[in-house]
């Protein structure tokens, strides 16, 4: 009996050791498997880490080679004389001032119409857009956003310049106004989606109707959001050509109303780039650095903003 007691002791005593020497061959397994994964997982984060490091270089490289060709050769003609005198025949000198003081009556006019415009579809898909027409609404505003510019200054040219019978600001500003209610309409109805439904839930609970509680609590709440998408839309229609072509066409005067065709900087670059003038070409590299000036302050205001809000 003590002979088999003894056996199976043994017998148990290798089990046991079978065991614990399997379970530490696995656990070594394990181990080697676990590092070969992580190992694996470093190379990859390694490698998509410095293809992300390529690309922004790239990107960065490739905005200050842009700005610093166009700064090389439209420093040059750039003056103060430049930026205040209207164009002149060649050899005369002459400017851009009726072409920036166009610009800027040209923007003012889209903002006039397209932030309002824009908010209030923003407002509107975000708050009460329940429903197939506002689907319809929300699939027409996507589509808009897409919509080549060139496409919107033919239909404002068929709708308006050809009823007026002349080319004109106020078809200009109608124009750009287009291009930037899709714009500013989406970055609204983002931005006040974005608002705690807490808010909303509080003012209604004080008895307040939905109304005053979109005027009062929304759009305050998101204020500095919809600011931001109503800059960056300026900042998108600033550089547009295509549509002032077939609205706005140009002018070598200084505007004096807006029921007459007004200069702006692109169409003047554009005009001033296609000539087989030098002198042209010069101004219309000026040009082009000082409507890039205008792009990024825009820009940087738009950063300053959003970096104090959120």
């Amino acid at each position: 009996m003590e002979g088999n007691a003894q056996d199976r002791r043994s017998w148990n005593g290798g089990i046991a050791q079978i065991a614990a020497s399997r379970r530490k061959n696995n656990l070594r397994h394990d181990m080697r498997a676990l590092s070969r994964i992580d190992r694996s997982r470093r190379a990859t984060s390694a490698v998509m880490t410095s293809f992300t490091a390529v690309c922004t270089l790239v990107a960065i490289s490739t905005l200050a080679i842009i700005l610093s060709y166009i700064a090389m050769r439209g420093i040059n003609a750039l003056s103060f004389r430049f930026l205040v005198d209207p164009p002149r025949p060649v050899g005369e000198g002459g400017g851009i001032g009726n072409a920036i003081v166009g610009s800027a009556v040209l923007l003012l006019l889209s903002c006039v119409v397209g932030i309002p415009g824009g908010i209030g579809t923003g407002v509107y898909l975000s708050e009460f857009s329940g429903g197939f027409f506002g689907s319809v609404v929300r699939f027409l505003v996507d589509t808009l956003t897409g919509i080549p510019s060139i496409v919107t200054g033919v239909f404002v040219y068929a709708v308006v310049v050809l009823r007026m019978k002349h080319f004109s600001a106020l078809a200009g500003g109608i124009a750009l106004a287009l291009i930037m209610i899709p714009i500013v309409a989406r970055t609204t109805e983002e931005m006040i989606r974005l608002v705690p439904h807490s808010l909303r839930e509080g003012a209604l609970a004080l008895g307040a109707p939905q109304w005053r509680v979109t005027l009062g609590v929304v759009i305050p709440a998101a204020a500095s959001g919809i600011a931001t998408g109503a800059m960056l839309a300026v900042a998108r229609v600033s550089g547009e050509t295509a549509p002032l072509l077939f609205t706005a066409f140009g002018s070598r005067f200084f505007p004096r109303n807006l029921n007459e065709p007004i200069a702006s900087l692109t169409v003047q670059i554009y005009n001033y780039a296609i000539s087989p003038y030098d002198e042209w070409h010069a101004q219309a590299w000026a040009a082009t650095l000082v409507l890039m000036a205008l792009i990024l302050g825009i820009n940087i205001v738009v950063r300053i903003v959003t970096r104090k809000k959120f």
